[in-house]
């Protein structure tokens, strides 16, 4: 628990250090590769070659492609939408897509967690009732594609763990984690990236280098390590600890000006629809 509870902080900055010092100013596609980049620089000493099952190594790039790899694609191309505060809230429906996938592998269908998920959309709503444009159309699917390949991942990796166990440390074949997030990071920025809108300012190398080790190199191995420790509904409700925290941040130091009556209200909705899709189960 306490892995994920330091995390949930040190994500809950990332958006907004995202959202203020990267989006608009830094390539996005840029941005991630530097992270998967710096990430995988660290562990690639500690990687290990030949005692990994290929099983193994093929499960964990495929869980780094999704969670961070294509979530971060996303995430990063939706800050151009919508604000830093909508960004944070619109993860709320991470756990609901986490109870689906782990009902969808113990083949069974949670009625609860569906119905849950068009209350959360109602909670969207409220949000931004006033001003529903193409732009918060198209933050709003961004966001829940990514939060449905960072569930995807997660619920991956638990499944792989414990089907593949090693007698290694997990740091020792975690870098393939960030290996497969390379695979869809570089050729994205190949293809998509803009060079005109490299980074130029200290500040902006400062934050990449922050979420390339903290955010992404720790944060990623310290979240999976957590992730395998504590049942899928802890988990669930794990993922939606940086939102309150981001918001704070958000509100306190970058966002003034927000309407907070209505951030709240919304954000009580679709905190509800979380405890309803919740609700009943045992774990």
């Amino acid at each position: 628990m306490l892995y994920l509870l330091v995390i949930n902080v040190v994500w809950a900055l990332s958006f907004n250090l995202i959202g203020i010092f990267l989006a608009g100013h830094v390539d996005s596609d840029f941005a991630v590769l530097t992270r998967v980049a710096i990430a995988g620089l660290v562990f690639l000493p500690f990687t290990a070659w030949r005692a990994i099952p290929a099983m193994r190594k093929l499960g964990t790039m495929a869980a780094g492609a999704l969670q961070f790899g294509v979530t971060y694609l996303l995430l990063y191309r939706s800050f151009h939408f919508v604000s830093v505060a909508e960004v944070l809230l619109f993860t709320i429906f991470t756990p609901i897509y986490i109870t689906l996938l782990d009902d969808l592998y113990q083949r069974r269908f949670n009625r609860r967690a569906f119905g849950a998920t068009l209350l959360a959309v109602l909670g969207s709503l409220i949000i931004r009732y006033d001003h529903i444009d193409a732009n918060a159309l198209t933050g709003f699917l961004l966001l829940q594609l990514a939060n449905l390949t960072f569930a995807a991942g997660q619920v991956g990796y638990r499944q792989l763990v414990r089907r593949y166990p090693v007698n290694l440390p997990e740091y020792r074949s975690f870098g393939y984690f960030f290996a497969g997030a390379l695979i869809v990071a570089l050729p994205s920025f190949l293809i998509f990236g803009n060079p005109a809108k490299l980074p130029t300012l200290p500040e902006q190398f400062a934050v990449l280098a922050f979420l390339g080790l903290a955010s992404s190199a720790l944060g990623f191995y310290w979240w999976n390590k957590g992730a395998c420790m504590v049942d899928a509904g802890t988990l669930g409700a794990m993922n939606n600890m940086h939102i309150p925290i981001g918001l704070l941040i958000n509100l306190a130091f970058f966002n003034q000006h927000a309407d907070v009556l209505r951030l709240v209200a919304g954000g009580v909705v679709m905190l509800g629809a979380v405890w309803f899709s919740r609700a009943g189960r045992s774990g």
